[in-house]
């Protein structure tokens, strides 16, 4: 990890663009998570001895903090803190289109926008494994942050010395997602309170079992294994209580013709797997499942995302 940076390598303004993310996939509790094609950007532009200023536009914009507060600002700060430097005075721009507290990564977005937004102002003195190490110990588990930094679908563990290894897998292409947002939020934080402390050894057994099952599944679009793989024990029986209408989305979704339905992230979105030709019928159903049940949500077909962060920069004259 560097502790200098190259002024002259610098730009003075730069946007970083993240993808949302879901995370699990069922069985692949906190290690598992694939990039979507719903976006943040954090544009950083420096200020030289001016006051920080922060504004967000768009979905859910009004309830963004815009101080110190703010956690793509904290990850930029937190990333000069680790080469023990001051962070610059800048104006930071959000434009937000990933919805808050609905299980589509929106604050990696954030963690993975100020960290690569600083290392790029900073002349990237850090490596991109380097800058996930930092997202991950700021996110607390890396099923969202990696996939946000790297696109794809993505599996990360932990080598023996305890660094982080980071498996790209492969995604068939006629495979989706189709997600469903509802118009009430969960909040990470309840969502894990409610998860036990222990399991029983089956249960770790059952979702080793069919996480090895999917990561195949997800590779050659096998139906059968597809329907069986998406089964968890470690999460979502726990949280299906609290996302109101989970049954009868999962029904619609599956009776339109649905390999699956997990929740995404901690929820409550929700998200089917299915063939591309069975998309908009899956789509159509679960967001009408909710409707019938008084509650208003948006779905969308949403193939995997194979890019994650990019960055466009602009250097002084």
């Amino acid at each position: 990890m560097s502790d200098s940076v190259n002024p002259a390598a610098s730009p003075s303004d730069i946007s970083v663009t993240v993808p949302a993310t879901t995370a699990n996939l069922g069985p692949g509790f906190d290690c598992l998570g694939a990039a979507l094609p719903l976006y943040n950007r954090f544009q950083f532009r420096l200020t030289p001895n001016q006051p920080l200023k922060i504004t967000a536009t768009g979905l859910n914009a009004e309830r963004v903090t815009t101080d110190e507060r703010n956690l793509a600002y904290q990850a930029f700060n937190h990333f000069y803190q680790q080469l023990g430097q001051q962070p610059p005075s800048v104006h930071l721009a959000i434009q937000l289109a990933v919805p808050l507290a609905r299980g589509l990564g929106s604050s990696a977005t954030a963690i993975i926008g100020g960290l690569v937004g600083a290392n790029c102002l900073a002349g990237s003195p850090l490596a991109q494994s380097e800058i996930m190490a930092l997202a991950i110990a700021l996110e607390g588990h890396p099923d969202n942050v990696v996939p946000a930094l790297l696109g794809g679908c993505q599996l990360t563990t932990r080598r023996i010395d305890e660094s982080w290894l980071v498996c790209d897998l492969p995604w068939h292409p006629n495979l989706v997602s189709v997600v469903a947002i509802p118009d009430f939020e969960l909040s990470t934080s309840e969502a894990r309170r409610v998860l036990p402390r222990y399991y029983e050894r089956q249960d770790a057994i059952f979702n080793a079992a069919h996480l090895g099952l999917l990561l195949r599944a997800l590779q050659v679009g096998e139906p059968d294994w597809l329907e069986a793989a998406l089964q968890d024990r470690i999460h979502q029986p726990f949280r299906q209580p609290l996302i109101a209408g989970f049954e009868a989305v999962q029904a619609a979704a599956l009776a339109a013709g649905a390999y699956g339905l997990v929740i995404s992230g901690a929820g409550p979105s929700l998200l089917a797997l299915a063939n591309i030709s069975k998309a908009d019928q899956v789509q159509s159903a679960m967001q009408l499942a909710w409707q019938n049940l008084g509650i208003q949500a948006e779905a969308h077909i949403l193939p995997l995302e194979s890019c994650g962060a990019t960055v466009h920069s602009t250097h002084p004259a």
